[in-house]
């Protein structure tokens, strides 16, 4: 996805220059904002992209155009928007979870409390490095909807623009509230009924990741690109289960992954306790004192090595790992199923059944 990086540096290029005829004392930001900018596994641009193409290639109600259509700018631009939206989002995350590091480098709010420490400013560096990547991440909003406006006035169709726009406003609302929920999991499971915890650990995947990740970038491009009823009603069939994958996926990385490879800490998500179906899952299955150690390590952000082992040993035994790669395998199947008869072009499902395959056998 080229296009859409040169879409970005465009973008920090001409805020570059406003930055600066504000304040110099802007240029930290600037930089903070291009960092996280740079690089990514751009996953919600390509399945907006590949949304977009399973409705722009078709010919005569068949066919997939040979070359690229030549009013892909649109698409390109709200591809980038996607892209700006998920920094804003991963900012603002780090924030909320207290995370140190994001793909292998100091979270924003770190580096502006790096900054403030070395200056010697007055006041704690922890506050100014919060409340300035805050800011950070709400200025990212503001581009990623200029950008996302810039596709929608230059569609050829503005009515299919209109659409997209539609499908940006209802995916920000359920990441934002998909979000909150899953800060609400991590405050207020012990006040929770046994019974009630997959279910809503469930239900945050479905609308902090499922949708965000998956099914909203595909409704998006295929909006945008005049997308019937049925063929929005086959990407959202097929983007909701792989979005499912995908998210739990990413929790077994949380727990199991390699620094390395993730740019984070090992077992990250056990230090910040988050209540996901990989940990929802392990409680139930472990011995009544197993669970209260797990329930009392949880969460606390001291964890050390020895105590990480001794989490991820116990989830892995009682059977949890095992049982949410059934559940992906069994997303991505009904996922792939959806997918095989959509009324889309065979390029696109194609492409869009090999980005299934990456998305949920990742490393990182």
């Amino acid at each position: 996805m080229d296009l859409v990086q040169t879409t970005i540096d465009e973008l920090l290029e001409r805020e570059a220059t406003t930055l600066a005829r504000i304040s110099p004392d802007l240029g930290r930001m600037h930089a903070v904002a291009r960092d996280f900018l740079a690089g990514g596994k751009r996953f919600r641009a390509l399945f907006a992209y590949w949304g977009w193409q399973s409705v722009a290639g078709l010919t005569d109600g068949a066919e997939l155009l040979d070359v690229e259509p030549p009013d892909h700018g649109p698409i390109v631009a709200i591809a980038a928007s996607l892209e700006v939206f998920h920094a804003a989002a991963l900012v603002h995350d780090d924030i909320m979870d207290n995370s140190d590091l994001r793909r292998g480098r100091p979270s924003a709010h770190r580096q502006f409390e790096a900054q403030h420490r070395d200056a010697g400013w007055d006041g704690t560096p922890e506050r100014h490095g919060e409340a300035a990547a805050l800011l950070l991440g709400d200025l990212l909003l503001g581009w990623s909807d200029e950008l996302f406006d810039r596709g929608v006035r230059t569609n050829r169709d503005p009515a299919a623009g209109w659409a997209a726009r539609d499908e940006f406003v209802r995916m920000r609302t359920e990441v934002t509230v998909g979000q909150y929920l899953d800060m609400l999991e991590e405050d207020s499971w012990r006040r929770r009924d046994e019974a009630e915890l997959l279910p809503r650990a469930q239900r945050v995947v479905v609308y902090k990741s499922a949708k965000y990740s998956v099914e909203a970038p595909l409704a998006i491009g295929a909006a945008l690109a005049g997308g019937s009823e049925a063929q929005l009603a086959a990407l959202r069939a097929f983007g909701l289960p792989l979005g499912v994958a995908f998210q739990l996926r990413d929790d077994l990385l949380g727990v199991f992954g390699d620094p390395e490879v993730t740019g984070k800490p090992a077992g990250d998500d056990l230090r910040e306790g988050k209540r996901t179906v990989l940990v929802t899952l392990a409680r139930q299955k472990l011995p009544a004192s197993a669970r209260r150690l797990v329930d009392e390590l949880l969460g606390d952000p001291d964890l050390g090595a020895d105590q990480i082992a001794m989490l991820q040993s116990a989830v892995r035994e009682s059977g949890a790992v095992a049982d949410v790669e059934r559940i992906i395998e069994r997303e991505v199947r009904t996922a792939l199923a959806a997918l095989a008869e959509a009324p889309l072009t065979r390029a696109a499902r194609d492409r869009l059944a090999e980005l299934a395959a990456a998305v949920t056998a990742r490393s990182s």
